[in-house]
């Protein structure tokens, strides 16, 4: 008797076991329940603040007469600014620089015995901010013009800035996360199932670059002001629920 039911527990052990190993099979091969997909939307814009410097000297062995030269180059410059459109409440003249120029003298045998007094420099910068891009982008590259009227003046490259950079980035985040869903959606069609509740969303980093660049994206985010024509972007992580 007592072997007959000991027979029976055995049997019954064996079922149990083999359930539970079957059971564990199934469960190691099923998915995590999980759907982890990541969008992106992006946007070609024109940039619409432009902003431009340039920068000139004088010099003279007198300082009057070295700021009385420039004071005349600055008169020169924003009579010509504005002769080419360019309103003279937007021409910022920064504070004047003053240098004292010196040649070091040296002996016959090469040390240095003092220095020579040759005179002074001084330079003025001028910066112009301005929503008309393309007028101040041309003028950037003619203002060598001002040449011809004995004033020496050197134009940096223009810097190019969008004003409306808040509207634009809530329109990649939509994008990117519209993407992201997309990719989910057919994810969760080709796997059998269904597209559950999204679980959690995390936005990247935002990126600006020019247009048709090969500048690389950086982790703390990329921010072009050398293209007037440039490219919006972000990345949106999204996880949802797989039934």
């Amino acid at each position: 008797m007592n072997k007959a039911i000991s027979a029976i527990i055995f049997g019954i052990a064996i079922v149990v076991a083999a359930a539970f190993l079957g059971n564990a099979y199934v469960n190691r091969n099923k998915p995590d329940g999980q759907i982890e997909v990541t969008g992106l939307g992006s946007k070609d814009f024109t940039s619409d603040l432009i902003v431009w410097e340039g920068s000139y000297s004088t010099s003279s062995p007198i300082v009057g007469e070295a700021y009385n030269q420039l004071e005349q180059n600055k008169k020169t410059i924003a009579s010509y600014l504005q002769s080419r459109g360019i309103a003279d409440s937007i021409l910022v003249f920064s504070a004047v620089q003053t240098n004292r120029k010196t040649t070091p003298i040296y002996g016959e045998n090469g040390t240095y015995v003092g220095e020579r007094f040759e005179g002074y420099e001084l330079s003025q910068r001028i910066n112009v901010e301005s929503k008309e891009v393309e007028k101040v982008e041309k003028i950037s590259r003619e203002i060598t013009e001002l040449l011809n009227q004995g004033v020496q003046f050197y134009s940096q490259s223009p810097r190019y800035y969008y004003t409306k950079l808040a509207d634009l980035k809530i329109e990649m985040i939509s994008r990117a996360t519209e993407d992201a869903r997309i990719r989910a959606e057919q994810i969760a069609i080709n796997s059998g199932g269904e597209l559950g509740d999204l679980q959690s969303a995390r936005m990247g980093v935002f990126q600006i670059t020019g247009q048709n660049s090969a500048e690389d994206y950086s982790w703390g985010g990329t921010y072009n002001t050398s293209s007037k024509e440039k490219t919006a972007s972000i990345t949106m992580k999204l996880v949802y629920e797989s039934e």
